[in-house]
C-alpha cells in the first residue's frame, strides 16, 4: 500500500512539475511593465526613455523619439541616452490626402495622445483621430494604424532624410504602390559623427490610390524616388472599404536584401495580435527570470519596468543570415548573434553583472563581439559603441570592467586569452586605439608619473583592478593579477594629506584646483570610487568614523546635479556609494538610504526617474536595490546587501534557483539573516555561495539593529 501511495503522489508531482514552465509562461509579466516610466523630465534628471516597442535585445525600436515625438514613428533609439541620436525611417499617419510636403516631418505638428505602453507594444492617438498601435519582432517593426469612421482617405508617410539628428546621406525608392525600400546613415551623438548605414524594407497590407516623394518644401506627387535631407516618400489609401492599413517595416546594418530578408523570416504574415501576442511571451521569457511577490501593485510594476529596461541593450546587430557589418566596414558572417550599442561607462556598474547572472549566453555573446570590434578597429577596446561605429563618448576604460563582470557573474563562454591579451594591449600601450579612438587618453604619463586627471585616473584604476581579477579567474594567471592590483593601488598617488581628500594633479606634479577633472560629479562623490580597496581608502582618511561622518555629509540630499557637493541618485560614479555604509560599519544606514533612494527618487510618473537610464544602468540599479544584493567590486563575483522590499524574491538563475524571504516595504532594517539555512552577521554574499541556487531569509524590523553585520569585515583587496 505505502508503494502505491508513493507512487501515485511521484506521479502527480511529475505531472505538477512538467506544467511549471507552462505556469511561468502564463504570468503575464509584460502586462506589468508600464512603458511611459522615465519618459519625461528636465535635462539630467530625466530618463530620457522612449515609451514605444521594443524586443529583448533586438535590433528594432518601433518609438516616438524621447528628444520630439512629433517626428512619428522611428525605427532605432536608444534606452536612456541623454544625447539626440539615430532616429531613422520616421512613419507617421496622417487624416486625408497629403497637399504639403512634410519637409522636416517636425513641421507637421502631431500630437500624440493617449500614450500606453507594456513590454512589446505601444499605443497612441494621432492628432485626436488615429489610432495608432505599434508591436515589433527581433529585427522587424509592425504598426497598426485605424482611422476615423469619416474619413475616406488616409496617408502614410517615411522619412528616410529625416532622423533624430540632421542627416544628408539617405535615398527612398517606392517599389510598388504598397512597398518601398532604402537606406540612411546615422547622423550624430552628443555632437559626434555616427555614420553608419541602416537599410530598409516596408510593405503596406493594401494598395495605395496615390503616392510620390517629397525633397524639402517640395511635393512630388507620382515620383518615386528621393534622396538627400528631408525626403521621404508617402502613400494614400482608400479608407471606404477599410478604416485599418497595416505597415512592416524591416531593417539591417547590412544591405536591403538582408532588410527584406529579416522581414520575410521573422513577419511573413499580417497578424497584427500574433506578434504583439509573441513579442509578450518573448519578454515574458526573460521577465519571468525574477519573480516578485507583493500586494504593492504600483512598485512591482516599477520593479518589472526597471527589469525590462535592464534587457533591453545590447543590441542584436546580426541579421537572419547571421552577416553584420564590422567595425572595420566590411560584412561578416557568424553562427553567433553580434551585438552593438554598448555605453559601457555607464552599464559596467549595474546592468552587465544583472544580465550576466540571468542570460549567460546573450552576455558571452556580447562579450565575444566586443573582442571582434576590437580586433577589427585597431587593437583596443572601445568604450561606446553606435552601431559599427567607436563614439569615444565618456572617459576611462570601462570595457576590461564589463567583461570581468560578465565573467565573474557567469556568463563565460569564449575564448578567455585571447580577451586578456586585448585588455592588456589597452592598459600598456600608449596609442592603443579603437577606429581611431584612444583606448587610454594620458596612458603614457599613467605608466610614468602614476597619476592622470582624477576621474579618469579613478577608472583606469578600477579596470586594472579587474584585468588583474580577470587574469586570475578566467586565465589563472597569477603574476599578471598581482601586476595590475598593485598598479590599481596607483589611486593613492591622488590622495593630498593637507586637505585629506583625492585630488587631481598636473603633469608635473603640483595639485590643480579641488574641483577640477571630476566628469560629470564632484570630489566628494568621486571620492568613493575606490571600491575594491575601501579598508586602504577608509584608512588613509582616519578611519571609519571619519568616513562615515563623510558619508553622512553626502547623503544630507539624494538629488544632486553634476556640479552639487550631494549624493546624486542619478549619476553612475555616485551608484555604489551607499552600500559603502557596509564597509564603515553601519550597515544600518545603508540600509536606510537605500530605501530612502528607492522611496523619493523613483516613482511610477513619467518623470520617474532620477537620471537618465543609461541604456539599463539605473534599471539595473533599481534591481538590485529592490532584491538586496549589490555588486559592488568591480570584476568580482559578490553583493553588498541591503534589505529586500518584497515579502518573496525568486531569481531564476541557469544552475538553479536563489529564493528571497522576508522583505517588508514597512520595515527597512536587517535584525537577522540565514543563507542557505545557516545565521549570518556578513554584509557580503559571495557569488559561489548562491550561484547554484540557495534562499537568503531575513528578519527585519522598522528599528534599526547597529550590531547586525559589524562583526565580519566585507572584503578589500589592498596591499
Amino acid at each position: 500500500m505505502r508503494k502505491q501511495l508513493y507512487t501515485f503522489f511521484l506521479s502527480v508531482a511529475i505531472q505538477v512539475l512538467s506544467l511549471w514552465p507552462a505556469v511561468l509562461q502564463a504570468q503575464d509579466y509584460s502586462g506589468k511593465v508600464n512603458t511611459l516610466i522615465g519618459t519625461q523630465g528636465n535635462g539630467w534628471s530625466s530618463g530620457y526613455l522612449y515609451p514605444g516597442a521594443t524586443y529583448p535585445f533586438g535590433m528594432v525600436q518601433f518609438t516616438p523619439t524621447y528628444f520630439s515625438k512629433q517626428l512619428g514613428f522611428v525605427i532605432n533609439q536608444l534606452s536612456g541616452a541623454g544625447c539626440d541620436h539615430m532616429g531613422n525611417f520616421p512613419t507617421l499617419p496622417l487624416s486625408g490626402e497629403l497637399r504639403t510636403s512634410p519637409d522636416s516631418i517636425i513641421n507637421l505638428r502631431a500630437s500624440l495622445t493617449k500614450e500606453k505602453g507594456t513590454a512589446g507594444y505601444y499605443a497612441t492617438c494621432v492628432n485626436d483621430s488615429i489610432q495608432a498601435e505599434l508591436t515589433v519582432t527581433e529585427r522587424t517593426g509592425m504598426a497598426k494604424y485605424s482611422f476615423s469612421a469619416n474619413e475616406n482617405r488616409g496617408t502614410i508617410i517615411i522619412g528616410g532624410g529625416v532622423a533624430a539628428t540632421p542627416i544628408q546621406v539617405a535615398a527612398i525608392s517606392i517599389t510598388s504602390p504598397t512597398s518601398c525600400e532604402g537606406y540612411a546613415d546615422g547622423g550624430a551623438f552628443c555632437g559626434f559623427p555616427t555614420p553608419y548605414k541602416v537599410y530598409f524594407v516596408a510593405e503596406f497590407d493594401a494598395s495605395s490610390v496615390s503616392l510620390g516623394v517629397w525633397k524639402n518644401e517640395r511635393l512630388l506627387p507620382g515620383e518615386k524616388f528621393a534622396e538627400g535631407k528631408n525626403s521621404g516618400v508617402y502613400f494614400t489609401f482608400d479608407l471606404n472599404k477599410k478604416k485599418e492599413v497595416l505597415y512592416k517595416i524591416g531593417v539591417s546594418y547590412v544591405s536591403v536584401e538582408n532588410a527584406r530578408e529579416n522581414l520575410k523570416t521573422e513577419n511573413p504574415a499580417w497578424n497584427f495580435s500574433s506578434v504583439k501576442q509573441s513579442a509578450a511571451n518573448k519578454w515574458n521569457q526573460y521577465l519571468g527570470k525574477i519573480e516578485v511577490k507583493g500586494n504593492n501593485e504600483d512598485r512591482v510594476s516599477q520593479f518589472y519596468t526597471h527589469l525590462y529596461h535592464s534587457f533591453i541593450h545590447p543590441n542584436v546587430c546580426s541579421d537572419v543570415n547571421g552577416e553584420y557589418m564590422g567595425s572595420d566596414n566590411k560584412v561578416y558572417k557568424s553562427e553567433r548573434k553580434y551585438y552593438t550599442s554598448f555605453s559601457n561607462w555607464d552599464t559596467y556598474r549595474t546592468q552587465t553583472q544583472l544580465i550576466a547572472m540571468l542570460a549567460p549566453n546573450v552576455t558571452s555573446d556580447i562579450v565575444m563581439s566586443h573582442q571582434l570590434f576590437a580586433i577589427r578597429s585597431g587593437g583596443g577596446f572601445p568604450r561606446w559603441v553606435l552601431a559599427n561605429i567607436e563614439t569615444g563618448i565618456m572617459q576611462g576604460d570601462p570595457t576590461p570592467i564589463l567583461i570581468a563582470n560578465a565573467y565573474a557573474f557567469g556568463a563565460r563562454n569564449y575564448d578567455t586569452r585571447s580577451i586578456l591579451k586585448t585588455m592588456r594591449y589597452g592598459a600598456e600601450v600608449p596609442g592603443a586605439n579603437s577606429q581611431g579612438v584612444l583606448t587610454r587618453p594620458g596612458l603614457e604619463q599613467y605608466l610614468e608619473k602614476g597619476y592622470y586627471d582624477a576621474s579618469a585616473m579613478l577608472e583606469y584604476t578600477s579596470s586594472d583592478f579587474a584585468i588583474g581579477r580577470y587574469a586570475l579567474q578566467a586565465c589563472n594567471d597569477e603574476p599578471v593579477c598581482n601586476y595590475y592590483t598593485n598598479r590599481a593601488m596607483k589611486w593613492k598617488n591622488l590622495y593630498d594629506k593637507e586637505t585629506n581628500w583625492l585630488r587631481s594633479r598636473n603633469e608635473d606634479g603640483s595639485w590643480k584646483k579641488q574641483g577640477d577633472d571630476w566628469r560629470e560629479s564632484t570630489y566628494k562623490n568621486y571620492f568613493w570610487m575606490v571600491p575594491y580597496d575601501l579598508k586602504g581608502l577608509l584608512q588613509i582618511i582616519g578611519g571609519k568614523q571619519e568616513g562615515e561622518k563623510r558619508l553622512d555629509e553626502l547623503f544630507h540630499r539624494l538629488d544632486a546635479s553634476y556640479g552639487d557637493e550631494w549624493f546624486a541618485s542619478g549619476n553612475e560614479p555616485s551608484f555604489q556609494i551607499p552600500w559603502i555604509y557596509n564597509w564603515v560599519g553601519a550597515p544600518y544606514k545603508a540600509q536606510h538610504i537605500i530605501r530612502k533612494v528607492l522611496d523619493e527618487q523613483y516613482n511610477s510618473r513619467p518623470d520617474g526617474l532620477p537620471g537618465n537610464d543609461d541604456l539599463g544602468s539605473m534599471g539595473a540599479w533599481y534591481v538590485f536595490a529592490n532584491i538586496g544584493l549589490f555588486p559592488e567590486i568591480p570584476g568580482v563575483g559578490g553583493f553588498s546587501i541591503n534589505s529586500p522590499f518584497f515579502p518573496e524574491i525568486i531569481l531564476h538563475l541557469a544552475d538553479g534557483d536563489l529564493v528571497i524571504k522576508g522583505g517588508d516595504e514597512r520595515k527597512e532594517y536587517i535584525q537577522a539573516l540565514k543563507v542557505n539555512g545557516k545565521r549570518s552577521d556578513s554584509t557580503w554574499i559571495d557569488w559561489n555561495d548562491i550561484k547554484n541556487g540557495g534562499i537568503l531569509e531575513y528578519s527585519l524590523s522598522p528599528k534599526p539593529n547597529k550590531a547586525w553585520g559589524t562583526s565580519v569585515t566585507p572584503p578589500s583587496f589592498g596591499n
